[in-house]
């Protein structure tokens, strides 16, 4: 295993909640109107400090998705998903951005953000 960098945001910053490692800035947000199994989730532009899973197609709310799960690389916990491509039209502009679940993740007034912990069916966005 080589070498860790880990980048260090500046701003209104969102963490990892097990290693606080810098994972998005809250001037990336695209979208707070995402959902996921627990609860809110926010469309990101960009992220830092993830790895990528493997892509794979999940059905979603709004349609059938190709997506990869994103991990912290501080600590590997599955922080939220990346849209690799989105097979409806109207679903393009989410290709490219991430989705980081707010249960995962410390916000950047370090507080945590307590979901729903019960199960949905597809993940994905309530605004389509």
């Amino acid at each position: 295993m080589g070498r860790l960098f880990v980048v260090h945001l500046e701003g209104r910053i969102y963490s990892c909640k097990h290693c606080r490692t810098h994972l998005a800035v809250s001037e990336d947000i695209v979208s707070k109107a995402f959902h996921s199994r627990h609860g809110k989730a926010y469309l990101f532009r960009k992220v830092a400090n993830v790895s990528v899973g493997e892509k794979e197609d999940r059905p979603m709310i709004t349609g059938m998705h190709t997506v990869a799960d994103i991990f912290c690389v501080g600590c590997g916990s599955v922080v939220g998903w990346t849209y690799i491509t989105a097979h409806e039209k109207s679903q393009k502009y989410k290709e490219g951005k991430s989705v980081i679940e707010r249960f995962k993740v410390l916000g950047p007034d370090g507080s945590n953000y307590w979901g729903s912990h019960e199960a949905h069916g597809g993940s994905d966005a309530d605004d389509a």
